[in-house]
């Protein structure tokens, strides 16, 4: 589905300017918007891909997440049945490979669904870098680890993780200006018609056409074709990094996400992931589905 960019989106990043590598600056023509929410597990399911997008192709684009608020709605309705958001989040896990324990409703359950959505907002207040890095923190502890990313306790500790700067987003947490972010992200859900999610959203900002929305999780091929119709031409795949540089930027990872990224089968990654176990460079994190890894020195 598509349709026409506003001019308020055209004149968003036109003075952008981005690096990519360590030697190229040039300005990215493509800005996809990702429409999620954190509690959601595909959209949690998507970031193998995003990752892979990320690595192949981010010197064309840049990323925004816009909390979409399409699970949590804020919807008090859906989080009386525990039991079926239980079995969405299994079978999810099991389709995608990217783990998510649904023992959370009965032994956790995320008690305010607009607290966690806010606290996203207040940490993108110190940079979007640092939202998306505590995002990828709270997800990590909602699905892996069973917590309750409603808990201000919590949330202060997804933050430390994240090398925020702990005492202003306490402060953020509670302020107008996270609150207006968040009402902002709610209301482009409704301006670009995002009925489900995952959503991604890609428009040329150098050029005075209709965006592109893809909703749901395909196969990566989809992602890299949407983006090669939205510049009119084939982008180049970058030289992807070693398996070594790709663990030490990104720190903790799923098996299912190094596979996708470096087109592997699991068996090849649980090999290669096993050799740098043995040097002592990884950690080994068995989750209820798969495995993740730590990345130590």
């Amino acid at each position: 589905m598509s349709f026409k960019a506003t001019g308020e989106h055209n004149n968003m990043n036109q003075t952008s300017q981005s690096q990519y590598g360590f030697v190229d600056l040039l300005k990215k023509p493509v800005e996809i918007y990702v429409f999620i929410d954190p509690l959601c597990p595909q959209c949690w399911s998507l970031e193998p891909f995003l990752k892979k997008l990320t690595l192949e192709y981010g010197r064309y684009f840049t990323i925004r997440p816009i909390i979409s608020g399409k699970l949590t709605s804020l919807n008090a309705e859906a989080f009386q049945k525990p039991e079926d958001l239980a079995k969405v989040w299994e079978k999810v896990a099991s389709r995608t490979g990217m783990s998510c324990d649904g023992d959370l409703w009965f032994e956790n359950p995320v008690s305010s669904p607009w607290m966690a959505a806010l606290s996203i907002k207040a940490a993108e207040l110190q940079g979007k870098k640092a939202g998306m890095r505590f995002l990828r923190k709270i997800q990590e502890n909602l699905f892996l680890n069973k917590q309750n990313i409603s808990n201000e306790e919590v949330l202060l500790r997804c933050a430390k993780e994240s090398n925020l700067d702990v005492e202003e987003f306490k402060e953020d947490l509670h302020s107008d200006s996270a609150k207006r972010a968040l009402q902002c992200d709610l209301k482009l859900t409704r301006e670009m018609e995002v009925e489900e999610i995952p959503a991604i959203v890609l428009f040329n900002q150098q050029e005075e056409e209709e965006g592109i929305k893809i909703t749901g999780l395909y196969p990566y091929n989809v992602y890299v074709n949407v983006l090669q119709e939205m510049m009119q031409k084939e982008p180049q795949a970058a030289i992807k990094p070693s398996l070594e540089e790709f663990l030490e930027y990104y720190r903790f990872v799923g098996t299912q996400e190094i596979s996708v990224v470096f087109d592997w089968s699991e068996s090849k990654t649980e090999c290669e992931m096993k050799k740098l176990q043995l040097k002592q460079k990884v950690e080994k994190h068995p989750v209820k589905y798969g495995t993740f890894w730590r990345y130590v020195t």
